[in-house]
This record gives C-alpha cells, structure tokens and sequence, in this order.
C-alpha cells in the first residue's frame, strides 16, 4: 500500500471516532424536568415557590376555636357593661321621674345661701374637667378701667384679675390695661363674704379701691366721682358676668340693666355662661333634669342664652361656644345710636 493511501485511510478513521463519541453521550438534562407516570409534576427550581410548594391552609375547626379563659373575660366584660348600662339608665329615669315631680319657683337664688360653704368643693372637679380655669382667665384679661363683677358667687375668678391700671397695647389693640377698681356685688351675703376673704388673701398689700355689695344685679347704680366737691355720675368700663344667667329671676331685664351702667362707646359686657346645647337630645337631658338641679343648686341650667342676648339689644362683639354649645362666651356692649358712632 502506497504511503498517500494510507494517510488517507488514517484520516477518515480519525473524523469518524469523535461522532460515534458524540452519539454513544448520555444526553444533557432538558431545561424544563419532565415528570413521569408515577409522580406528581415537577416544575422548575425557579418557579414561584408558593406554586412549588402551596401552603396548607387551616381547617374550619382550627380557625374558629377559642381559648375558654378568653370567652370567659369577654362574657364577664359584656355582662358588666350592659349591667352599668342598666344601672345608668334606671338612675337616670328615676332621676327624671323625681325631678319632674317637683314643683320649683322660677326664682331659686335663695339657694346660694345653703351652698355657699360647698359650692367651690362641689364644682372645682367638674370646671377642671372642662378647663374652666383657662376661659375665665381669657374673659378677665379683658377687664379694665373701673370693673364691676356682678354675680360674683364665691370669687372664682379672682386669681385672674390684673390690678392697678397701666398705658399700653395689648392683643386687642387697648391702650389701657390692669383694673383701676373693682367691685363685687351677689345676692348671697355668705358668698360675698367668701369673695372677700379670697380677695384680702390674693391681694394682701394691694391699694386698688375695692367693694363688696349684697345687691340685686338689676339695681347697681351708676359708679359716682366728685369734681370740684360736687358728686356726678359716670360709668363703668368693664361689666364681668360668669354663671349667672342662670340663677336670675330675669335675666333679660339684668342684661338690659347692665348696659345701662356701662360706658356707652368703648364699655364691655363680658359673660362666661352655661345652658343649652347645639343638639336636641342633650337639650332633653338639661330639660328633664332641671327642676332638680335648680332645686338642688340654685341654677336653671337650661336656659338658651343666645336668646336672652338678642331680648337684651345688646350688641354682640364676640361670641363662641364649647361642651357642646353648652357653655357660651359673649363680649357685649350698649347697642350705639347714630350720633354715638360718628362721636366713636
């Protein structure tokens, strides 16, 4: 055999050894598993493992049950609920009941005089729930010039007042600040003693002239000063009125009263007041009630203060309402003719 044809044999022996190679291989594993009869189907190992291996949910009975120490708690609270909702429910129609079978005047300030010992005791919880405390600091900051407080009760809001008159601006644009004098005036002699004892305590070392009167808010005069020795009349610069609307035989009348006795142009009323609400079923509440605690406290706590403003003429300068329009606040002054506001 020639050397080229054996070459050439050697060739053809060497390209056909990689191709029986290449089929005797197993073959690469495909990309998707394919699962066989006997199990369940495989999926990819980058499938969604929730679709992989799904959760096992819980049965009805696992997802219904409840420890029994925890139905027991909620029975027992439920039961004391709707125990205390009875209770309540069962004080409050008796109260009604007994309330409505009272016959009450229609003048109860005779009352002060019982109370007048216990009076701050019995709603100091009470105004610092409400936050009392802070509107009738706001009212009184107010106060200038000659001020009389009528109604005065106990004088509760005597920590509030700024005595001894000063020049200034303050927020409402007044150039006068702080009290030049004071004078208290209630129908309880007990509660104006009250007012002066807290007073002499306060303002131990004080020299603003002050007084205190046993009088009917409707007849406090005019305050007097002498020029050249001889006495004439003025007015009063601030009027302060708080929870006293309530106990007046007639309010309207006092309102209309006040107007009278305080400075026609630059005069202020100032009434920190409770009685009825924006909403009927607490105004039914306050309705059934009342004869009770007018009985009880000396005070008609019903009454709709809006209204008694609008009958008094006064002219409304401010007004605002908290406790679910419970309480009201107004700034009032003298209703102004013609003539009185080009002078102003």
């Amino acid at each position: 055999m020639s050397a080229p044809r054996a070459a050439r044999g050697a060739l053809k022996k060497a390209t056909k050894t990689p191709a029986r190679a290449a089929a005797s291989a197993p073959k690469p594993a495909s990309r998707f598993p394919i699962a066989d009869s006997t199990g369940p189907p495989i999926l990819p190992n980058r499938a969604n493992p929730h679709l992989k291996n799904p959760p096992v949910l819980p049965t009805a009975s696992e997802t219904t049950t409840m420890s029994p120490r925890v139905m027991t708690i909620l029975g027992v609270s439920a039961l004391t609920v709707s125990t205390y909702i009875g209770y309540l429910y069962a004080s409050y129609s008796r109260e009604v009941k007994q309330s409505q079978s009272l016959s009450v005047p229609h003048d109860v300030s005779d009352r002060y005089n019982h109370t007048a010992g216990s009076f701050d005791a019995d709603i100091e919880m009470s105004e610092k729930l409400m936050r009392m405390g802070s509107k009738r600091a706001a009212l009184i900051h107010r106060a200038h010039g000659n001020v009389l407080e009528v109604s005065c009760g106990t004088g509760r809001n005597i920590p509030y007042y700024e005595l001894r008159e000063r020049r200034g601006i303050n927020a409402q644009g007044r150039m006068v600040q702080g009290c030049r004098s004071v004078t208290f005036v209630d129908l309880s002699p007990e509660m104006v003693e009250i007012t002066r004892g807290k007073f002499e305590k306060q303002f131990p070392d004080e020299k603003v002239r002050v007084e205190f009167r046993v009088q009917d808010a409707a007849e406090v005069p005019r305050p007097g000063f002498s020029v050249e020795g001889r006495k004439q009349e003025g007015y009063y610069d601030t009027v302060v009125q708080t929870m006293g609307l309530c106990s007046m035989p007639d309010p309207v009348k006092t309102l209309k009263h006040l107007g009278t006795v305080v400075e026609p142009l630059k005069g202020e009323i100032l009434l920190l007041e409770h009685g009825r609400s924006h909403y009927d079923w607490v105004n039914r509440v306050l309705d059934n009630l009342a004869p009770a605690h007018a009985d009880r406290h000396g005070c008609w706590w019903n009454r709709d203060i809006g209204q008694i403003v609008r009958e008094s003429g006064l002219e409304v300068v401010e007004e605002k309402r908290w406790h679910f329009g419970t309480t009201w606040k107004y700034v009032l002054r003298p209703a102004r003719t013609g003539v009185e506001l080009e002078k102003s």
